[in-house]
């Protein structure tokens, strides 16, 4: 957790997000949601790139001039994070420039890195 959330959050730290009383909470309490979902995210990343590296060694050289399978995986990780960023920021846009547009972009994070996380899973299994 980013020192700006911890002290954002107050003493009671993430205990704060059982039940958030300011705006200023469950935005920080949203916002720790999603780096708690970034983190499982790059866990399995190391987990998946290790797989499709792996592919890669049993499976040179590739004769179809197609990216091998870390190559792809790595140009798709990028795209979904662009994609992922400015779908959010759409989100944050019901309200646009409130306090509540960060929780709305946080949440919507959180809940897209989950997803992805679930399909690097399946990638790796």
């Amino acid at each position: 957790m980013s020192l700006l959330i911890a002290l954002m959050l107050g003493q009671a730290g993430l205990a704060a997000c059982a039940d958030p009383q300011t705006q200023m909470q469950m935005n920080a309490c949203s916002q720790a949601d999603y780096m708690a979902a970034d983190a499982e995210l790059n866990a399995q990343w190391v987990l998946t790139v290790a797989e499709m590296r792996r592919i890669d060694q049993a499976t040179r050289p590739h004769r179809d001039g197609r990216a091998g399978y870390y190559d792809q995986l790595l140009a798709a990780q990028r795209r979904w994070i662009q994609f992922r960023d400015a779908h959010c920021a759409s989100e944050g846009y019901e309200a646009r420039g409130g306090s509540l547009e960060p929780m709305l972009v946080s949440g919507c994070k959180a809940t897209l890195t989950r997803l992805r996380t679930a399909q690097l899973r399946e990638l790796a299994d």
